[in-house]
C-alpha cells in the first residue's frame, strides 16, 4: 500500500479483532513507556442502545493519484498508539486491528462500513498525564489503507505511525502530523478513565497541559472541533474521511483572473527550485496575468496557462490536454518519425504507408538534411515541443526531435533528404491530419496494452536475469506479488547478474519503488529526504520522515545493471539513483533520465475550463542538502551512442552494453 499523504514512515501492519472472553488486567501506556499491545479482554457490560456497533460513511477524493495502483482498500479501525508517543515507528499489530470493505460509487467518492468488534484488542493509552498508572483507553481513528504486501492484511512495509490523510481525524503536516481536530474513537474498560477535554495552551493532543474529562466504559465518539471536546456514544455513526493535504485546489468556480492569481500565489512561494532554475515570478507574473486578462474563452485562458507552464522549465508542471488546441496548432504531420543520432545526423525512422512523406518516396534510413529552409540541426533547436516543459536539455532534445514534424494542418514545407543509397532530393510535402506519428514517438504509447507492468526473463546466451517495470503507477499488490516471484526464482537458479530495464517508466509510488530496492541491500539507509513550504513558518522544512530503503525478505546479492533515458522519469529516478549512489548497479543509456524529480501530491490545482494543473511541491536533498535528481537526472555510468542501427531497432545497443558489462 502507498497511501498518498499519509504521515507514515515505510510499513505497517493490519487484522481484524480477535474477540474473546477473559478477566485479564491490561497493561497501560503512561509517561514516555512504549507501548505494548493488549492481551485479550472481556468487556464492560453495557445495556445502552446508543453503544457504537457499526461505522458508515463516505470518502470523498480530488486527488488524481488516489485510486493508483490500490487493489485491496479497506478502512481500519487505526489504533493511535504511535501518534500518542508520536512514534513514527509505532507498527500497528496484526490482531489489534479491525477492517472493513469500501465500495467505488462514483468517479469521486467511496463508501465505507466498519464493524466494530465487541471488544477491541488494541493499545490501552493511559493519557491522563498524573504519574499515576491506570488502565487508559484505547483510542482510534478510522483511516482508508489498501494493502500492497503479503496476505489480505497489511505487513511492516506497508506504513507505521498513522495516518495523515482519508481519516476522521484532522491532521496537520506542517506541524509534524499532529492531530488538531475532527473526531477520534475511544473505548474505556470501565467508567473510570480519563481523557482530554482539549488541546491545551499549547495546542497539542496528549500533552501534559491537557485538561480532562472522564469517559464512559466501552465505545465513544470524541468530537475533536467542539470546546470542550463533545464525548457522546451513537450506534451507527455516520462519518466523512478527509482528504487532508493532498486534496486538489479547487478554482474551477472563479473568474480566470482569480483563478491565476490564486494558484500563482500559492506555487510562486512553494515551488522547490526556484533558485536552481533562475525563476524571476514577478516577471513570470507580468508577462502572463495581461494574457489571463484578456482571454475571452476557454481556449485563451488554457493557451495562456500552457504558456505559463513553459516559463518553468520543470517536467513535473503541466496543465491537462487540450485536443481542439493541439488539433489548430500541431495536427498536422507527414507521417514520418524522426531520431537524431549521437553524431549530429536526423534520420528517418518509420514512414507511415498512406501519408505524404511515403507518397514523396522518403525511406526509413533516409537522412534529413534541410527542414523547411534550415539546415535541420538548426530546425531542431527552434523547435518548442508542445508537450514541454522539461527539466533537462537532453530530454528536451527528445521533443524536439518529436514536434520537428508537426504543423498546422495542411501546412506546407520544403525538405532536402537523402534516401539510403540514393543522391540529395528536395521535396515539398503538405501536412495531413494524422496522429500515428506521434503516437509512434512517445515509447510509453507503444507499450503492449496486455502486457504485465513487471516482466521478465533469463537471457538464453549470457544466462543474465532481465526484469523490465514500466510503471510504479499499477496495481501495486500484483506489482510487489510478481517482483518478489522474479527475485525470488534469481535467487533459487543462482542467476549472477541481473538487468534491470527502467527506459520507459513514467513513475508512480516512490513507496513502492523502495520496497522493491529492499531485495538489493542488506542494511537500512537514508535514499533522500523531502522538504516542504512551511507557511507558519516562511521557509522550506524537512519532513520528519526521511525516505528510507529498508532490507526486504528476500536478498540478490549479485550484480546489476538498469537501464535509464529520458523517459524513466519521477520514482522510476528516485529507483535507479538509490542503486547509483549506493555503488549498488552501473548505470547504463544513451541519456540520462528525464530529471524530474519534485513531489506533486499537494500541487494539484482545478482552474476554470476544468483544466487541471500540478506543480511540485516537494524538494528532494541528500544528506549534504544538495538536490538530488532534479535538472539533472540519473547519469549513465555507461554512456552508449545513439547509432543508425540502434534508432532503426536493429540492434538494442544499451541492452547488449548492459549484457556485455555484467558478462566482463
Amino acid at each position: 500500500m502507498n497511501k498518498r499523504h499519509r504521515l507514515i514512515t515505510t510499513s505497517a501492519v493490519l487484522a481484524f479483532a480477535i474477540l474473546a472472553c477473559g478477566g485479564i488486567d491490561l497493561p497501560s501506556i503512561g509517561g514516555n513507556d512504549e507501548p505494548e499491545f493488549a492481551p485479550i479482554l472481556e468487556g464492560p457490560a453495557s445495556d445502552d442502545p446508543n453503544e457504537p456497533v457499526y461505522i458508515t460513511g463516505t470518502i470523498p477524493f480530488t486527488s488524481p493519484f488516489f485510486l493508483d495502483g490500490n487493489a485491496e482498500p479497506f478502512v481500519l479501525l487505526e489504533d493511535q498508539a504511535g501518534f500518542v508517543a508520536r512514534d513514527r515507528e509505532y507498527v500497528f499489530p496484526l490482531e489489534g486491528q479491525a477492517i472493513g470493505p469500501v465500495e467505488l460509487i462514483d468517479e469521486s467518492t467511496l463508501s465505507f462500513s466498519l464493524a466494530l468488534p465487541a471488544v477491541p484488542q488494541g493499545t490501552l493509552l493511559d493519557v491522563d498525564q498524573d504519574g499515576e498508572e491506570d488502565r487508559g483507553v484505547m483510542i482510534f481513528q478510522v483511516a482508508y489503507w489498501s494493502n500492497t504486501w503479503g496476505g489480505p492484511f497489511l505487513e511492516e512495509r506497508d506504513g507505521r505511525g498513522w495516518s495523515g490523510a482519508y481519516t476522521t481525524a484532522i491532521v496537520d503536516g506542517e506541524r509534524d502530523g499532529e492531530i488538531e481536530g475532527g473526531h477520534l474513537m475511544i473505548w474505556a474498560p470501565d467508567d473510570q478513565q480519563m481523557f482530554p477535554s482539549g488541546f491545551g495552551a499549547d495546542n497539542m493532543l496528549f500533552t501534559e497541559d491537557d485538561p480532562l474529562q472522564a469517559v464512559p466504559a466501552g465505545y465513544n465518539i470524541v468530537d475533536l472541533n467542539q470546546d470542550p471536546f463533545l464525548v457522546y456514544k451513537e450506534a451507527q455513526p455516520q462519518f466523512e474521511l478527509l482528504e487532508g493535504s493532498g486534496a486538489v485546489k479547487d478554482y474551477i468556480d472563479l473568474s480566470y483572473e482569480e483563478a491565476f492569481d490564486r494558484m500563482f500565489e500559492q506555487v510562486s512561494v512553494e515551488y522547490p527550485f526556484t533558485a536552481e532554475k533562475n525563476l524571476d515570478w514577478q516577471a513570470i507574473y507580468d508577462e502572463f496575468a495581461p494574457r489571463v486578462a484578456d482571454a475571452n474563452n476557454d481556449n485563451d485562458f488554457y493557451r495562456a496557462l500552457r504558456d505559463f507552464t513553459y516559463a518553468i522549465p520543470d517536467a513535473h508542471v503541466f496543465v491537462s490536454f487540450n485536443p481542439d488546441v493541439f488539433f489548430e496548432e500541431q495536427g498536422g504531420s507527414f507521417g514520418l518519425v524522426l531520431k537524431e543520432l549521437s553524431d549530429g545526423r536526423v534520420i528517418v525512422t518509420q514512414v507511415l504507408p498512406g501519408t505524404t512523406g511515403s507518397q514523396e518516396g522518403i525511406l526509413v534510413g533516409a537522412e534529413i538534411i534541410e527542414w523547411d529552409g534550415q539546415a535541420v540541426s538548426l530546425a531542431l533547436d527552434n523547435v518548442d515541443p508542445y508537450l514541454g516543459p522539461y527539466s533537462t536539455e537532453h530530454a528536451r532534445r527528445q521533443g524536439q526531435a518529436v514536434f520537428l514534424t508537426r504543423y498546422p494542418p495542411n501546412t506546407q514545407i520544403q525538405i532536402s533528404y537523402q534516401n539510403p543509397g540514393e543522391s540529395e532530393t528536395t521535396a515539398s510535402l503538405t501536412a495531413d491530419i494524422e496522429y500515428d506519428t506521434l503516437f509512434e514517438s512517445i515509447p510509453s504509447l507503444t507499450l503492449d496494452e496486455l502486457a504485465l507492468p513487471v516482466t521478465g526473463e533469463i537471457l538464453d546466451e549470457s544466462g543474465l536475469g532481465y526484469i523490465q517495470v514500466t510503471t510504479f503507477s499499477d496495481d501495486y499488490n500484483l506489482m510487489a506479488r510478481v517482483w518478489d516471484r522474479y527475485i525470488q526464482n534469481l535467487i533459487d537458479n543462482e542467476i549472477p547478474g541481473l538487468i534491470i530495464d527502467l527506459r520507459i517508466n513514467g513513475g508512480g509510488s516512490s513507496g513502492l519503488a523502495g520496497d522493491f530496492l529492499g531485495y538489493f541491500f542488506e542494511e537500512e539507509f537514508v535514499a533522500y529526504q523531502r522538504a516542504y513550504y512551511n507557511d507558519d513558518s516562511g521557509k522550506f522544512e524537512y519532513t520528519p520522515f526521511p525516505t528510507r530503503v529498508q532490507p526486504g525478505p528476500l536478498f540478490y546479492d549479485g550484480d546489476i545493471a538498469v537501464l535509464v533515458g529520458p523517459d524513466c522519469a519521477s520514482a522510476c529516478e528516485g529507483f535507479a539513483y538509490s542503486l547509483a549512489s549506493t555503488g549498488r548497479a552501473t548505470i547504463i543509456g544513451h541519456f540520462p533520465s528525464g530529471g524530474l524529480f519534485g513531489e506533486v501530491g499537494q500541487g494539484q490545482y482545478t482552474m476554470p475550463g476544468d483544466y487541471s494543473m500540478q506543480f511540485p511541491t516537494g524538494r528532494p536533498e541528500d544528506d549534504n542538502g544538495d538536490v538530488v535528481i532534479e535538472g539533472v537526472g540519473v547519469v549513465p555510468d555507461i554512456v552508449v551512442p545513439v547509432t543508425e542501427d540502434s534508432a532503426l531497432g536493429i540492434m538494442d545497443a544499451v541492452l547488449q552494453a548492459a549484457i556485455d558489462a555484467l558478462s566482463n
